[in-house]
């Protein structure tokens, strides 16, 4: 008899947020999915890497059945078309349940005190579970809790300004 997986929940400190959908679902094709969120890992961090790897090993040595490399939810963010990835680590976590959102004192963060944005620093908790059905064979990450850890650079760049295209117009209306 073998024993049942149960995966083992770690914490990701200060990884960057991108694609944050913390607070709705995202939605595909005019379908809701989960909530969800990339955290973005510098390679650098040896120890979370560490810490991934075993709860990675851990879920892959619960399956008979093979797992493409390609279909475990990290990924090498140099192969990433997004630049904010490149030497880092992603993990793509994502949850029916809405997950917990705190500040730095643990305090509950809510969607109107818009703390959370693609690029802050936070740390997170995730495990990793094994999907075996119609839509494939893969290793994902469910996401519970997102802690903001501070700001960083925003990704993606703000609008761009147009309004020296318009004419000036006077009192009158007139250009």
């Amino acid at each position: 008899m073998t024993e049942k997986y149960i995966p083992e929940k770690i914490l990701i400190k200060n990884a960057r947020l991108s694609f944050p959908s913390l607070f709705q679902k995202e939605v595909f094709n005019g379908k809701a999915g989960k909530f969800a969120a990339t955290l973005i890992i510098d390679k650098n961090d040896k120890e979370v890497k560490k810490q991934i790897d075993k709860a990675i090993a851990a879920a892959l040595g619960s399956v008979t059945f093979k797992i493409k490399s390609d279909m475990i939810c990290l990924k090498d963010g140099d192969d990433s078309d997004y630049d904010s990835s490149h030497g880092s680590w992603t993990i793509k976590a994502a949850n029916s349940k809405r997950p917990q959102t705190l500040d730095k004192d643990k305090s509950q963060v809510t969607e109107e005190d818009e703390k959370f944005y693609a690029g802050c620093r936070v740390n997170a908790v995730i495990d990793f579970w094994v999907q075996n059905n119609e839509f494939g064979k893969r290793i994902n990450a469910n996401l519970y809790l997102v802690q903001f850890f501070g700001d960083d650079e925003p990704f993606g760049s703000a609008a761009e300004d147009v309004s020296g295209m318009l004419d000036d117009f006077d009192e009158d209306g007139d250009i």
